[in-house]
This record gives C-alpha cells, structure tokens and sequence, in this order.
C-alpha cells in the first residue's frame, strides 16, 4: 500500500525536524523509530524520548486510507539524503515492511507496530497561554542558554527558568558560576508562574525557531510544557525543582561601570585563551585609569599580554575569570558595545549588561588564580 509520494526535499523537512530529538542509543528500540501517521493526504511524523515529543505535518499522503507504522529514524534519513533531488520518492508499507522507491533505487525497511509507540499524554487543560513571535523567543534562548548546566547533579540547573508574570516572561539559567537572564514584554498572562524547561528542549526549540515574525503558541501545564508553530507541535515535560533566586544573584547597588567594544574585547580574550590550560581557564583583568588589561599565563611559563583602552576612573581592581564564560556571553550578544560594572573587590562578581536593553544581565563569578 502506498502511503506517500512526493519530492526528496519535501519529505526530507519534516523528517529532520522530528528526528533531532531520537537518541543514538535507547533503552527501548522503538525509540530509535518515528512514527509515521497518514489520514487521506495529511501525513504527520512523530518522533520522542519519553521526555520531548515532537510532531510535525505535511499534505503528500497518497489515497483515502488511514495507515500508520514505525521506522527507523536514522536509516530512513540517510537514505534519503543519499538519494538524487532529480526523482520523486515514494514510501510504501507491506508484509511489515516499509518501501523507499526512488528512480532505480528500491529500500526494504522493518517497521515496528505504531500501536507499541509511546506518546505523551496530554492535560485537559492548560493552565498559562501566550503567543510571542518566533524570533523573539528564539532571542530569549539565544540570550542565556550558554549559561545552563550540563549533567549538574543538581538537575534543576539542567535547564532553563521561565517567568511568566503579568506583562513580561522572564528566561534565566545557571550552572553556579555564571548566570543570564532575558526578559521581554508580553500579553496574557495573568499570574506569576515559576517552570524550569529541560535542556535538551531548549537546545531543540533553539534549532527549530526561525527568525520570523511568525507567532509561537506556548502553553503550560503542571508538569509539561507545549510550543506550536507553523506545522510543528514540541511536548516537553518539565523539570521538577526548585531553581535559586536568580533575583539575590543579580547585582542592583554597582555604581562603577565602564563600556567596551564587544568585537574589541572578545578577540582580547580569545587571543589569551591560547596560553590557558584546559583545566584551568583563568584569565587575569587589571582595571586602571582608562585601561583594561587581560593577561594569561600556563604552566611553562609562557605569558600573553592584551590592553584596552576604556574610559574607567575609578579604583584600580585586579580580577580573575574563567575566559570560556566571557566568551561564551560575548558570543551570543550580538551588539557593538556592552557595559560592565564591578564592585572594588576582588571577590565580587561582574555584571555584563547591554547599554539599550535593561532585559540582558549577566553575572559572573570570579576565580583565584
């Protein structure tokens, strides 16, 4: 029975986009399967693992039939992106089998009953709904996902905070040493709401958000999380925890600030990143009457020297930082110019802020070296 026609590159899109999330290696075989369901000319793909399920649709199902099946998710894909764009494709199920016939090439392969699949159940009822546009919440994780834990036994750092409150949503995340909150103004939130987004969710949605202006329905329940988009639906369970207050960690009393060009200060650190080692990532700032100077050493003794020109009047404070956290945060605000402040003291930490979005603060811890 064939279940679907249509061009390499239109099946090949909702297939990537599904399979993103199927894991290499799985405790059940199933999971290394989507799930193909096909009423009339309306075919969706399933794809999960347990904790994130992601669906998607397409209008290239073949006749009247309602038909579903599994397949293995990596080998239908390469197959396909092996195939020549020249030649429309054709997927058919038989004998539990399903068919991938292109031009002279013909594919045989095992499915796994579609009714052994496991799909997330879904609330009746959702407790918060908003609407932001695709890019805006794309900056949201774009913002402050460098900042989230990986594999923190503490495993509510192991994602991301979101805030609804009245009028803003709040995106904020952590792995102890650094921390980065965005925030942006939206509508139809009535009541504060505390929900910690697991990575790898942020990680996907980071890859499946487009920089449009296209609306993304978000909608919260105890427990789960739900985005849709054009022809996408991701289900995400939440993380259950209690996040730090991110509010103590944020600085509000630093009266000393200076601003930098961010191209300018990331290549300085880059370039004093070479001599650190891998364990130790240090790098020192020394602040003095208009200059910052970035230093770097290793145990061979080998020394790198960077200057800054900045307009800085205050107390001279010498400071080390772990660079790959700087780096991270300069990487991903993607402005000219951002505006630091420090405390005069070595052991206080340093806030990076964006001089025209008070959303932006990052916070990060020092280190001794």
């Amino acid at each position: 029975m064939q279940l679907v026609q249509t061009t390499r590159d239109a099946l090949l899109k909702p297939l990537s986009t599904v399979a993103g999330i199927v894991e290499r290696r799985n405790t059940m075989p199933i999971l290394a399967n989507i799930l193909v369901r096909k009423q009339a000319d309306s075919v969706a793909f399933v794809a999960t693992d347990l904790e994130v399920q992601i669906t998607t649709h397409a209008q290239f199902g073949v006749g009247d039939s309602t038909e579903s099946t599994t397949v293995a998710a990596r080998k239908l894909l390469d197959i396909l992106r092996a195939l020549p764009d020249s030649d429309d494709v054709r997927l058919g199920l038989a004998s539990g089998k399903l068919s991938v016939q292109s031009g002279k090439s013909r594919f045989a392969l095992q499915t796994l009953d579609a009714a052994e699949f496991p799909t997330l159940s879904q609330p009746e009822q959702w407790t918060v709904s908003l609407t932001l546009p695709q890019k805006t919440l794309r900056h949201l994780f774009n913002m402050v996902h460098f900042a989230m834990a990986q594999q923190d036994i503490r495993y509510y750092l192991n994602g991301l905070l979101f805030v609804f409150e009245p009028g803003y949503v709040r995106a904020v995340a952590t792995d102890g040493h650094r921390l980065a909150h965005a925030g942006t103004a939206v509508e139809g939130v009535s009541e504060r709401h505390e929900i910690i987004v697991p990575r790898k969710t942020v990680l996907e949605m980071q890859r499946l958000l487009a920089e449009t202006e296209e609306p993304v329905s978000i909608d919260v329940a105890a427990g789960q999380i739900r985005f849709r988009f054009g022809e996408v639906e991701l289900i995400s369970k939440l993380v259950e925890g209690k996040f730090p207050d991110f509010t103590r960690v944020i600085p509000t009393n630093y009266t000393r600030h200076f601003l930098v060009n961010r191209e300018t200060l990331q290549g300085s650190l880059q370039r004093a990143a070479i001599l650190t080692t891998d364990k130790l990532k240090g790098v020192r700032l020394q602040l003095g009457e208009n200059l910052l100077k970035i230093s770097s050493s290793n145990a061979e003794q080998e020394e790198a020297q960077e200057e800054i020109d900045v307009d800085y009047s205050h107390e001279a404070l010498d400071v080390g930082f772990n660079v790959s956290y700087l780096l991270d945060a300069l990487a991903n605000v993607k402005v000219e110019t951002v505006r630091w402040s420090v405390q005069p003291d070595a052991n206080a930490s340093a806030l990076i802020t964006l001089p025209d979005d008070d959303n932006f603060k990052y916070v990060v811890m020092p280190m001794r070296i």
